[in-house]
């Protein structure tokens, strides 16, 4: 416990900052954890894509078990969905963890933020006429394999690319957002698993120490707004969220 001096704490007070407004907005809108973690891990403290992916995605062991208790709890879960997402989504999960070990996933990133920006902006307009008749969603399990490739690969995207694309399906928000969240524990575990055989212990830093204890402690309160938000409201946040992270990442993946 020597290392735990004034000096680390204080470098410790901005990323526990940033990991509980993180997790606060992703408990909430299904989205942007790894999105807003990973853009200040490369952005600002200039790790290399694949450290920035490991860390966050190490936090995110954390961050989204106690997300997904939290959903259980408020009855946020559609048991159905999540049994078709959560394979799919580890088989791609550790096929973008073992490329993105060997290859520098800058060069990809700009067309998936893009990507997202343009799902951001649809998700926008449809929250103004969003139908009263739910769909069960047809494009499930490629979705799942697609989600968990550029989650690992791009440092963050399980959530936006999961749960905007099934909300354009036409599922309900709420339970939309509480079984991608509870999905993405399974995950983010074989994920991090995958980068620590190809890069050992070495993602722990102090960030994602920071990142592990506000993610942790806002992760309830973030299942409590899914639950508290109208329909219209939350859809909306979601693409408002979506596009300001997508256009703000696709910018420093530009410069």
């Amino acid at each position: 416990m020597d290392f735990i001096t004034p000096a680390y704490l204080e470098a410790l007070l901005p990323f526990i900052a940033v990991g509980f407004a993180a997790q606060l907005i992703d408990g909430a809108l299904g989205m942007a954890f790894g999105v807003i973690s990973n853009t200040l891990l490369v952005s600002v403290l200039g790790l290399a894509p694949a450290r920035a992916s490991a860390g966050v995605h190490l936090v995110e062991m954390f961050t989204t078990a106690a997300s997904g208790l939290s959903h259980a709890f408020h009855r946020n879960i559609d048991w159905s969905l999540f049994s078709r997402l959560v394979i799919p989504g580890v088989i791609g999960g550790i096929g973008g963890a073992y490329i993105l070990v060997h290859l520098d996933a800058s060069i990809t990133r700009p067309f998936v933020m893009a990507y997202l920006s343009i799902i951001g902006i649809m998700l926008f307009a449809r929250s103004f006429g969003i139908p009263t008749q739910r769909k069960k969603p047809r494009f499930i399990a490629p979705l799942g394999l697609i989600g968990g490739f550029l989650d690992a690969a791009g440092g963050g995207g399980w959530g936006p690319v999961v749960t905007s694309n099934l909300l354009i399906q036409g599922t309900e928000p709420r339970r939309t957002i509480g079984t991608v969240n509870t999905a993405e524990f399974f995950l983010t575990v074989t994920v991090s698993i995958t980068f620590i055989i190809g890069l050992g212990f070495e993602a722990f830093t102090v960030a994602t120490m920071g990142l592990l204890i506000g993610g942790v402690a806002a992760a309830p309160l973030g299942a409590l707004l899914a639950k508290r938000f109208p329909t219209m409201l939350l859809l909306r946040m979601v693409g408002v969220v979506l596009i300001a992270t997508s256009l703000f990442s696709l910018y420093r993946a530009l410069v």
